[in-house]
């Protein structure tokens, strides 16, 4: 595609926006600069109307039957949603879905290499290239990245907190130091190991701070906690971290960008199977009440999403799983 002279991918397609107005604190109401310049783009077709989970699964199903492109404006759990609904109508194959940053966290557009500023992830939906992502699927649920412990626990508090943002997960993430290792029963299927050896099954019964499984690289605020994931390679990106409250804030600024992971424990799986007692669970940012098990697999090319034109890692070159 030459640069000078893209080709829009928008042209002839059906269109609908749909806009999370709560998402980071309400920006989308405060800064009328962002809504003008939606609204000059794509006048009478955004949809805006504040709605809760359901609310925005049924708008996205109900506008993928309509529509070729949905344009998201809002943060991971809104994406989420979107996606819920897009394979609900069953129009996984033909709806193309083009991603705005408008969230706090946006983890899953950085793991895309979608840019943060608006006009320029314009420009990727108008320009870029439709490619398949994998998802992860949960009792009937959707995500990107899903955890299993002490991470998703300081997601349940900050949750429950009156304080909102990047201070109030930070004062909830004072639950790390008193979450304890629990006690898991791991089994993985269809997978391969750090050293490169495929396996059909592999239980493990280990003391567990965290399990992340992840599709995308990031959790929220940028941080890098699966920085062996890959979105579109057909496996759960599975990292077990074994150690305790105090060593995992101690490294926590190489958790943070990615490095420590490098010696704990992981996997590429197609199921994950984790049992336990009081298994604290989020997914893409929203906290599950505790349960005694999960069940995870992967949906290999589930939706087409709109990503810059030839980044290499998306999906990986063949065979580049670990």
């Amino acid at each position: 595609m030459s640069r000078k002279n893209p080709r829009p991918i928008l042209a002839n397609k059906r269109i609908a926006v749909l806009v999370n107005p709560m998402s980071a604190r309400r920006k989308w109401q405060r800064y009328e600069k962002i809504r003008r310049y939606m609204r000059r783009k794509f006048q009478g077709r955004i949809h805006d109307e504040a709605v809760d989970k359901p609310g925005m699964i049924d708008l996205a199903r109900r506008l993928s039957l309509v529509n070729d492109v949905l344009i998201i404006l809002g943060g991971d759990g809104t994406l989420a949603d979107v996606m819920q609904g897009v394979l609900e109508a069953g129009r996984a194959g033909e709806v193309m879905i083009g991603i705005v940053p408008l969230g706090s966290g946006n983890a899953i557009r950085r793991s895309l290499g979608i840019p943060k500023a608006i006009a320029k992830a314009m420009r990727i939906v108008k320009f870029g290239t439709p490619r398949p992502i994998d998802l992860i699927d949960f009792e009937g649920r959707r995500a990107s990245m899903v955890s299993i412990g002490a991470t998703a626990k300081t997601t349940l508090k900050t949750a429950q907190s009156s304080v909102r943002g990047f201070v109030g997960h930070l004062l909830a993430s004072r639950t790390l130091l008193m979450h304890p290792r629990d006690w898991m029963e791991i089994d993985l299927y269809d997978g391969i190991d750090d050293k490169g050896d495929a396996f059909e099954r592999k239980t493990l019964k280990l003391k567990i701070f965290d399990c992340i499984v992840n599709k995308t690289n990031h959790f929220g605020y940028n941080w890098l906690i699966a920085p062996k994931a890959r979105i579109g390679d057909g496996y759960l990106d599975v990292t077990l971290f074994d150690n305790r409250a105090y060593s995992y804030l101690i490294y926590f600024p190489l958790i943070y960008f990615g490095r420590y992971q490098r010696i704990l424990k992981h996997f590429k799986v197609k199921r994950i199977v984790v049992r336990g007692e009081d298994l604290y669970i989020q997914y893409n940012g929203e906290a599950l009440p505790p349960r005694e098990s999960v069940d995870l697999r992967v949906i290999p090319s589930a939706l087409r999403v709109i990503g810059p034109p030839g980044k290499a890692a998306w999906p990986p070159p063949e065979g580049a799983l670990l």
